[in-house]
């Protein structure tokens, strides 16, 4: 089993393959921890998720996604500082033109269980819209940003921040094109998936 095919929550109950790839969209949810609930449903929409427990995890998980798409010479697109210095000894090279690069490597406000979405808003993307974004989608998140619903992630966000609500909210959901997003710029990142890096201990960037 490589790293591309390791699930989120490790030593708790697994949901059975065939469980989790054959319930229809409108099935009731899954009563399941809400960790492996987003896994299921990111993977649902053609995320890959690579979950780490470590520093040095994170850090082969990175190489391993530079590696898988050849990535070696192409630069990251980033809007956050923080988090290229974060990454800055990573043989990665950042920009902040978009269209230097096939890559958009950044954090997130909270992972949806509910329906695997990543909710983002203008800390994430500053002004940009999602079709000015590269057409590869690299996140950075931790396990104290999953939360269950929408709803849930866009109360925090106003718990978080107050009278100072960032704009430009959107949830990233499609990580490969359907006939029925194929044309959803709202909702659709075009790369064949998004990958997500989640280490294990509770912990921010910021």
């Amino acid at each position: 089993m490589g790293l591309l095919d390791i699930l989120f929550g490790g030593g708790k109950k697994k949901v059975s393959k065939e469980t989790a790839e054959t319930r229809g969209d409108h099935m009731p949810d899954l009563n399941i921890p809400v960790d492996e609930k987003f896994t299921i449903h990111f993977k649902q929409n053609g995320g890959k998720f690579i979950y780490c427990t470590s520093d040095l995890e994170i850090s082969r998980a990175l190489q391993n996604i530079i590696d898988e798409n050849n990535w070696q010479s192409e630069p990251f697109y980033v809007l956050n500082k923080r988090l290229a210095e974060k990454f800055a000894k990573e043989p990665i090279s950042y920009t902040d033109k978009a269209k230097q690069s096939e890559v958009f490597f950044t954090t997130c406000e909270h992972l949806i269980a509910q329906n695997g979405s990543i909710l983002v808003c203008s800390n994430q993307l500053h002004e940009k819209k999602v079709n000015e974004l590269p057409s590869n989608l690299v996140v950075f998140a931790t396990t104290s940003q999953l939360v269950e619903s929408i709803g849930e992630g866009l109360k925090t966000i106003k718990k978080k921040y107050g009278q100072k609500i960032p704009g430009n909210i959107t949830t990233l959901k499609h990580f490969k094109a359907t006939a029925e997003n194929s044309d959803d710029f709202l909702t659709y990142v075009n790369p064949a998936y998004g990958h997500l890096a989640c280490p294990q201990k509770t912990q921010t960037i910021f």
